[in-house]
């Protein structure tokens, strides 16, 4: 074990892990005078920007235009000649992604934390040894290894690739069979589609993005079928086998052998916990090799604390984010302790159309409230209207019966995401739909229908 004289560390803090939560925290705790350290195996940014919302959202906005070149000719413009480059983009979006990452490594620099860009592990009392076999000892030490995509046991299933090798393909495939019904399988579905492959998504249970509102799941269903995507519900893989002249046999439980160029699972995603050294430490982990922490993100043992996916309350950046800078503020602040309200987080996927929600669904209103009232708005955007395309929005919004408090919004049309950042504030500040109907509408847009609904 190394030695540290006694109540002395060479780190106030030492962290686990330099995506979004881990990042946060360092920064934030530096910034209160704190000596900080970072360990990171991989890239600094973490899944978020190196592999996943980032360069997705960066291929979402390639796939619309997809769609904006045909409806631009109904706009008067001539785009029959537009072709598309695969590489273009992909290398476009991989190059973006390193600027990012060289920012998110500056942030750290900027506030002199120590960047140790190796695997760590916990081998004793406050003490981390790196890959390298440097000893380091902490006070404090943070995990913030994320999680990483689930890949299911099926002969042949090394052959499939999730969403982390999605961003690197050589080509693009002229058949995919994606497995999974979360929203990253809808979302690779939607650009996969957009690029021109023929999409299938296979899902072993019988309904899509399950933590949402049945209508605006339905509606994506309807819409998705309509774009050429093809589904199929209660299935699972037998086997995926290589074919010689390229691509692969695919066999599942439902059907004949098939053939496909690529085979993708994105059926959800595993804690980063092993390897840590966490059970020597005699940290505490859950069912699903998540990380047990309370509301302050402390784990059972005093000088460990966990956040961000790796504690699996609620997967996404920026509930990651908060609990960095609550914890951070709590151990190195001067203020009281804070705690991230893990409540009313608002939501999106970004598929052809993207979906947002805040708050109840109505069937969990139903179950907790009793008396709801649903309001709904189906309509056809301004824009698709004049470019002939026969796609319907949804907005829905759940209240209080008894107060008229919104307590869900749910809504899935073009832009949805942004709509729903401003309406998310409104709902989770209680407010009701009286206070909607008193705000004047904007005219014409899709928005005016968060306060038009009767």
């Amino acid at each position: 074990m190394a030695s540290a004289p006694t109540g002395e560390y060479d780190f106030d803090l030492f962290t686990i892990g330099a995506g979004s939560g881990g990042v946060r925290a360092s920064r934030v705790a530096a910034a209160h005078g704190a000596k900080v350290a970072v360990a990171e195996e991989h890239r600094v940014g973490g899944t978020c920007v190196i592999r996943g919302c980032v360069p997705k959202k960066m291929l979402v906005y390639g796939a619309h235009f997809a769609e904006d070149l045909k409806d631009a000719r109904n706009f008067g413009w001539s785009t029959e000649n537009a072709t598309f480059d695969w590489i273009t983009l992909r290398d476009n979006v991989l190059k973006d992604v390193e600027r990012i990452e060289g920012a998110y490594t500056n942030t750290l620099e900027s506030h002199e934390v120590t960047i140790f860009k190796e695997r760590a592990e916990i081998t004793g009392p406050h003490e981390i040894t790196l890959a390298s076999g440097k000893v380091v000892t902490a006070k404090t030490i943070l995990i913030a290894t994320g999680a990483r995509p689930r890949m299911p046991e099926c002969q042949g299933a090394e052959h499939a690739i999730s969403s982390n090798e999605a961003f690197h393909l050589d080509e693009l495939p002229k058949k995919i069979i994606i497995a999974g019904g979360g929203y990253i399988a809808n979302e690779f579905a939607g650009i996969f589609n957009e690029f021109g492959s023929e999409v299938h998504i296979v899902n072993r249970g019988d309904r899509l993005l399950r933590s949402y509102d049945e209508a605006v799941r339905d509606r994506l269903l309807q819409i998705s079928t309509m774009k050429g995507i093809q589904f199929r519900f209660n299935t699972t893989f037998e086997y995926i086998k290589p074919c010689s002249e390229g691509g692969y046999f695919v066999k599942m439980s439902d059907c004949d052998e098939e053939k496909a160029d690529l085979v993708m699972f994105a059926v959800g995603r595993v804690p980063n916990t092993e390897g840590l050294g966490l059970e020597n430490a005699g940290v505490e982990l859950g069912e699903g090799g998540e990380v047990k922490v309370d509301r302050f993100s402390k784990t059972n043992v005093d000088h460990i604390y966990a956040v961000g996916d790796v504690t699996d309350r609620v997967q996404l950046t920026p509930v990651a984010i908060r609990e960095g800078q609550a914890f951070a503020d709590s151990v190195f602040g001067d203020g009281d302790p804070v705690a991230v309200d893990h409540s009313c987080i608002p939501s999106a996927v970004f598929s052809h159309p993207p979906i947002a929600a805040v708050g109840m669904t109505e069937g969990e209103a139903k179950n907790q409230l009793g008396s709801v009232k649903v309001y709904l708005s189906d309509f056809r955007p301004m824009k698709n209207v004049l470019a002939g395309r026969n796609e319907r929005s949804l907005i829905k919004m759940i209240c209080d019966g008894d107060s008229g408090r919104i307590v869900g919004i749910h809504m899935i049309a073009p832009e949805a995401p942004e709509m729903m950042q401003a309406a998310a504030i409104a709902v989770k500040a209680g407010l009701t739909k009286e206070d909607f109907d008193a705000t004047t509408a904007i005219h014409p847009t899709m928005a005016e229908e968060l306060v038009l609904m009767r």
